[in-house]
């Protein structure tokens, strides 16, 4: 009878896995044919040449340095380097990744609530709730978010590792646990917080206190703790190192502070309510009042009556604390980068806390009720087809970069950033004038933001209005006089109206605010040549590929030059460098053709001319050059 009772156990835990991956795959399956998106993807993956290169020696060693893209989580980048290495620049392949480990993060969430309380319905709930929320569609749909996953699913195997030991201690199940906890905090440190959450476990569910006093308990934790704060330090250590930090005189220890209450609140009600969710939402100038003061009393009267009830119903403290707790790294007292009030992918991990009180309490107040299963399946159904409905819709805004700054627009208010990047989407899909309009009203909002004040400028320069474009150049300059980029881009602007002599002044300031920065090396060399000033020229050219070997334009220009100084084998040489930098450079293979045709091997100029009509059929010169050979030496053997 036992036996078959657990054959039975065996096979609902079997179908609550297998409805979990079902409907799942039901909401998330569309982000296969979703595009990476510029809000980081770019950086993490899309233009990111270590990354893309795979799993290399000299790109492994890079994501265990100190990087100047992001603080330091190696195992993440290791994540996306694999993703390359398996697919390539493929986006489908990198969400296919997402998504099987948020189905795994399901999965152990659920296996563990289960293993620790044997209370099957109330873990299922937890990690269906975990599944399908909403809030959670940002951490899966969003590639760059890899870390969110990837930490919580050594988040999920730390814990279970940790459950495993607490059932029969020894010392290689604690080392285990330490050392999926070092994996996880490699990952992302938001894992800074587990070891409290483990302490909270100890209490309920697995009632450790039962049998261990609370001294040995905290001193079994010690080395956890110290983990966490060697990678608090080393994520410090490197947004210090890269200036990121946003200062208490930018960002008020109050404002942080009150910004801290009230998105506690904002999180329970996006759970309860999931409705304008967006992939940013503005750090505010200022907050009323009555909203801090609101804020702080809710959650000091909620913390006070889950405490209030702590014998008798642990589960309410024990989520409510896991939600307070686990949320501490990013709710705001210490900011780095665009920092906004409050973010989707936070929720992750805190929310389950949320959810542990929702399942359990939910059941404890259906206990009364006389048809208990009816209601609780009736009730669990619809909100989980609720949930599936939302999450679909959600996530269809990840599908490109267009559709997600729309919504960002639509579900926010006073989104500077969403309609930058919204006028950054339709400028690169040549919607030029609609571009125009988004960044005038990102401008309207926050009249000092100078990314959009450099977009407007370049879409400006798109649609050939220089002379407006260079008035909103002028205006950043006033911002800030220092910013290399704006002056390089000014210069074009001048450039375009041919106030050449003008240009170079910015050329050359960019040059001396960033000497490393290329592009202005290139620009000034450009200029030089129409002045005639070849000599010139050639240094400038030489200098900007001194900072970016594989600026390929530079190479072709420098290559023209060294041909027009009869210096045909220096010129060979960049020529042949720009076709390897770049395998679609038409206008290399032409000029590698002219320079073999000149030195009678015309078979193999007839190959590069060849490639060159090949890249491009309505190339004309490389079309005659073509021609005329077959004409006039088509009866030569060469």
């Amino acid at each position: 009878m036992h036996q078959f009772i657990d054959i039975k156990h065996h096979y609902k835990i079997l179908s609550v896995c297998l409805l979990l991956i079902l409907t799942i795959l039901i909401t998330y399956w569309q982000v296969k044919n979703f595009d990476f998106v510029n809000l980081d993807d770019l950086g993490y993956v899309a233009a990111n040449p270590k990354v893309q290169s795979g799993l290399t020696i000299d790109g492994i060693a890079w994501a265990f340095s100190f990087t100047d893209i992001a603080y330091w989580h190696p195992m993440t980048w290791l994540s996306h380097m694999l993703d390359c290495e398996l697919y390539g620049l493929n986006p489908m392949g990198h969400h296919w990744t997402s998504l099987q480990i948020h189905i795994a993060n399901t999965l152990l969430l659920f296996f563990i609530l289960q293993y620790m309380t044997k209370a099957l319905w109330q873990s299922a709930f937890v990690a269906a709730l975990f599944a399908l929320h909403p809030i959670n569609v940002e951490s899966v749909a969003w590639v760059a978010e890899r870390k969110n996953l990837l930490s919580t699913f050594f988040w999920m195997l730390t814990m279970l590792a940790y459950v495993h030991y607490t059932t029969r201690p020894s010392l290689y199940r604690y080392l285990l646990t330490l050392l999926l906890l070092m994996l996880g905090l490699m990952a992302k440190p938001m894992l800074v917080t587990l070891p409290f959450v483990l302490l909270l476990l100890d209490y309920w569910p697995l009632e450790r206190l039962r049998h261990q006093s609370p001294f040995n308990l905290i001193l079994e934790k010690i080395p956890f703790f110290a983990l966490s704060a060697v990678s608090a330090y080393i994520s410090s250590l490197s947004v210090h190192r890269y200036e990121i930090v946003v200062s208490m005189e930018l960002v008020p220890m109050k404002l942080r502070v009150a910004n801290a209450l009230v998105s506690y609140v904002k999180y329970i009600e996006k759970t309860i309510w999931p409705k304008n969710l967006a992939v940013f939402y503005p750090f505010p100038d200022t907050l009323p009042v009555w909203q801090i003061l609101g804020a702080g009393l809710f959650l000091a009267s909620i913390s006070f009556l889950v405490l209030l009830n702590l014998r008798k119903k642990p589960y309410l403290c024990i989520g409510w604390l896991w939600f307070l707790g686990t949320l501490i790294p990013v709710i705001g007292l210490k900011q780095a980068g665009l920092w906004p009030a409050m973010a989707d992918r936070w929720a992750y991990v805190p929310l389950v806390g949320i959810f542990i009180i929702l399942a359990w309490g939910g059941s404890d107040l259906l206990k009364k009720w006389t048809n208990k299963k009816i209601v609780s399946s009736i009730l669990a159904m619809s909100i989980f087809l609720v949930l599936t409905t939302q999450s679909f819709h959600q996530a269809s805004h990840w599908k490109n970069n267009i559709t997600l700054f729309e919504n960002a627009v639509r579900a926010t208010d006073h989104n500077w950033l969403a309609y930058n990047d919204l006028g950054l989407a339709l400028m690169r899909d040549g919607k030029l004038n609609d571009a125009v309009f988004h960044f005038k009203k990102a401008l309207q909002i926050r009249p000092k933001y100078l990314t959009a004040f450099d977009n407007l400028g370049m879409t400006l320069y798109k649609l050939g209005r220089f002379e407006e474009a260079y008035n909103y150049y002028m205006e950043a300059l006033k911002i800030d006089p220092k910013d290399a980029g704006i002056h390089n881009n000014t210069a074009n602007v001048l450039t375009a109206l041919g106030k050449f002599e003008e240009a170079i002044k910015h050329y050359r300031k960019a040059i001396l605010i960033t000497p490393d920065f290329a592009e202005p090396h290139y620009n000034l060399a450009n200029i030089l040549v129409i002045q005639k000033k070849f000599d010139e020229a050639v240094f400038y050219y030489e200098s900007a590929i001194k900072n970016d070997s594989e600026y390929s334009d530079a190479h072709y220009n420098l290559g023209c030059i060294l041909l027009r100084q009869k210096k045909i084998k220096e010129a060979l040489t960049h020529f042949t460098e720009v076709i390897k930098i770049n395998s679609n450079y038409k206008q290399a293979y032409n000029q590698i053709g002219i320079i073999l045709l000149q030195r009678g091997k015309i078979k193999k100029a007839e190959i590069f001319f060849s490639k060159a009509v090949q890249i491009d059929p309505g190339y004309k010169e490389a079309t005659n050059n073509l021609l005329f050979i077959k004409k006039m030496f088509k009866q030569y053997e060469i």
